[in-house]
């Protein structure tokens, strides 16, 4: 099958310019191509998941992937998506995430020779200067047009800064450069950003004459309408220091009944013809499936061992066997112990489980909290060293576990 049958087959495909010789370009692998990260944070999370599949299954058909690392548009921040402005950067935070991210990338993507390059876009627009850019791109620019962008709409009522309005200038340069630079032909991102990426398209061939392509996939949303890889405690991230590979294995192991088929078609690299079959499985197999996505992503980020580590201590916590010893674990400083003893709830704030007491309380008040299978009745409840020592187990909901242990 080629490549682009195979995205419109697993519903990736959102928008894309001049659809004959895009899917021509892809198809005999003839794109060379890039997808922006911006180092908001010391790691991806879902939402970049989608990207970083996309990647691997262009590059799989012998596409050339462009990784772009936004150490300089990270410092502005791209409003799309945004109901207020990003907190602004220092240079020696973005540098450590680019640093994050391209370890992590690279679990994803090959590099090398003819294969895949990185590239960060400090290099070239923090050196730009001001009157140049404006005199060589500015005149490109419609503002007219780009206040109807979709990206730039949703903030008007609330506030657009010029410093974020720079951004989509900044993105369309950024292909550019690309192009001119490393033969860069094609853009690939999120549906959210079809303005900037149409920007970009319209640059290159406004100063260049010659023709780019970009192509947007569909932002993976819940059957809310939510985007996907939100919990209680934050966004799941790919860093196993951040969202654990056992929590990352149960977030999609509990997503609803209704986002299973779409997962499994736009996420994981099971054959689409098997994925096909599996949606004529009878209802009863529900969970099934929901195994088969939980261990087929959390390999695919983590590694086959925690995979199977993860898959492990759910069957014993949730089905009756096995072995729980690689739950999620926070080891407890004797120095945050107050006369021998800790706090539930101090607890449970330590295993990031609760953004706050008053959230803890209310889960205690509500029956949802168990310490070692026994229900958890007062916000009073302490832990002692002993108790600890051996290792105490908290269970939040029904789903959430956590162990605590005395650090020696």
């Amino acid at each position: 099958m080629e490549i682009y049958e195979e995205l419109r087959r697993r519903g990736l495909i959102a928008q894309m310019t001049d659809e004959e010789e895009t899917k021509d370009l892809i198809n005999r692998g003839g794109a060379r191509f890039y997808i922006g990260f911006d180092p908001t944070a010391d790691s991806l999370h879902v939402g970049h998941f989608m990207a970083l599949c996309l990647m691997k299954r262009l590059q799989m058909a012998g596409n050339k992937p462009v990784v772009l690392l936004g150490g300089g548009t990270g410092f502005i921040g791209d409003p799309s998506g945004r109901t207020d402005m990003r907190a602004m950067l220092d240079a020696e935070t973005i540098q450590h995430n680019c640093d994050c991210f391209l370890k992590q990338i690279s679990r994803f993507i090959e590099f090398g020779e003819d294969k895949a390059i990185v590239v960060n876009n400090a290099d070239w627009l923090l050196n730009l200067k001001y009157v140049d850019m404006l005199r060589e791109v500015g005149a490109c620019f419609s503002v007219n047009n780009m206040l109807r962008a979709e990206c730039y709409k949703q903030r008007m009522e609330r506030g657009l800064s010029f410093f974020e309005f720079n951004y989509m200038i900044m993105q369309a340069y950024d292909f550019l450069y690309l192009n001119e630079h490393y033969g860069c032909n094609m853009q690939f991102g999120g549906d959210d950003q079809w303005s900037n990426m149409l920007a970009g398209t319209d640059l290159i061939r406004k100063k260049t004459g010659r023709d780019a392509y970009a192509m947007t996939i569909t932002l993976l949303l819940n059957s809310e309408g939510k985007k996907m890889g939100k919990t209680a405690k934050g966004a799941v991230w790919l860093d196993p220091n951040k969202t654990s590979p056992f929590d990352f294995y149960q977030y999609w192991r509990n997503i609803d009944d209704a986002d299973v088929m779409k997962c499994l078609r736009m996420l994981t690299f099971i054959p689409i013809d098997e994925i096909d079959e599996m949606e004529k499985w009878d209802d009863s197999r529900i969970n099934e499936k929901k195994e088969i996505l939980a261990f087929s992503l959390t390999e695919l980020v983590h590694g086959t061992e925690e995979a199977e580590k993860a898959k492990a201590t759910t069957k014993a916590l949730f089905g009756g066997g096995g072995d729980d010893a690689n739950m999620p674990t926070t080891e407890v400083d004797a120095a945050a112990l107050q006369e021998g003893s800790i706090a539930v709830l101090d607890l449970m704030s330590l295993g990031g489980l609760i953004k706050s007491k008053g959230e803890g309380r209310r889960l205690i008040e509500q029956g949802g909290v168990t310490l070692d299978g026994e229900k958890v009745e007062s916000i009073d409840v302490r832990v002692g060293t002993e108790a600890l020592t051996a290792g105490v187990k908290v269970r939040q909901g029904k789903k959430v576990y956590h162990r605590f242990i005395l650090k020696a």
